[in-house]
């Protein structure tokens, strides 16, 4: 139930009727007994500015963005975080009121530690010594690098059929730390593909490969069989267990879905709007009943 005490929160983006965020976010609130509500925002192009102001003047907390508005969203805000700034997108807008009535709006961006924290809930600990082969360059393959470089992992090699956006990205991220020199891109084919996982530790699909309703399709060639020493992470996780996690299952590798992360990350930034604690299993298990598992 809404009343005049209700907090909102809510999600920025173009479409947004598909999104689990809703779901996850009320379950929690309601877990915790937080008069808080999460409502999805539909937004089109060329109306970001006008929603953005109208968050603040509707006394909402803050709100989730997603596509096409993440990079669009950055000039509309007060202040831009670490992660948001490295990954040139916002995710997370936290809106903070202050006494004489006025608004500052900072933008942050919670896919790189939502990224590090499910690898962990995984069994995966990203360290030095440790090789990650990433598969994609778009703005989640990105957001990868980023989490793996923050969280210390070793050498790590981004694969993508157009060299030069894997080239882009790796020259954006590779100055981010001393361990940018650990950063390296190859052209993807089968042929790469399978020869850097041969010599990894750690697999990612950063691609929307597989995902519904072409749930059969898969990065990973169907002749050769994964190594059974990978975890192999999925960011699909429509479905929860695509073709190439039942692929590193059938080898015998450590397999994790990409619910995960999109929990985590919604988890970052509960806690960045309530200042309680995320019921992360709660999140979960709503996150699952949506998607028809229990």
């Amino acid at each position: 139930m809404i009343d005049g005490q209700t907090q909102m929160v809510g999600l920025i983006g173009w479409p947004v009727e598909h999104s689990l965020s809703p779901v996850m976010h009320n379950a929690a609130f309601d877990a915790l007994g937080l008069n808080w509500r999460y409502v999805p925002l539909p937004v089109p192009p060329g109306q970001v500015e006008a929603a953005v102001r109208g968050l603040a003047a509707l006394g909402f907390r803050g709100a989730n963005v997603t596509v096409p508005h993440k990079q669009t969203v950055r000039q509309m805000l007060n202040s831009i975080g670490p992660s948001a700034r490295h990954l040139g997108a916002v995710n997370t807008i936290l809106i903070v009121r202050g006494e004489d009535g006025s608004t500052r709006l900072g933008g942050y961006n919670t896919d790189d530690t939502g990224f590090a924290g499910a690898l962990r809930m995984g069994g995966y600990e990203p360290e030095e010594g440790r090789r990650a082969v990433v598969v994609g360059a778009g703005g989640a393959a990105r957001a990868v690098v980023f989490g793996l470089l923050w969280s210390g992992s070793g050498e790590i090699v981004v694969l993508n059929r157009t060299p030069q956006r894997a080239e882009a990205l790796v020259s954006d991220l590779r100055g981010f730390s001393d361990q940018g020199f650990r950063l390296h891109t190859l052209p993807l084919t089968v042929e790469t593909l399978v020869e850097s996982a041969r010599s990894a530790d750690l697999l990612v699909n950063a691609t929307s490969v597989g995902l519904w309703p072409q749930s059969e399709r898969s990065i990973w060639p169907e002749s050769v069989s994964l190594p059974a020493h990978l975890t192999v992470f999925d960011l699909v996780y429509r479905p929860l267990e695509t073709r190439l996690l039942r692929q590193a299952r059938e080898s015998g590798a450590n397999a994790i879905n990409g619910l995960g992360m999109l929990v985590r990350q919604g988890a970052v930034a509960f806690e960045m709007w309530t200042g309680e604690a995320a019921p992360v299993d709660v999140m979960r298990a709503a996150c699952e009943r949506a998607l028809g598992r229990v």
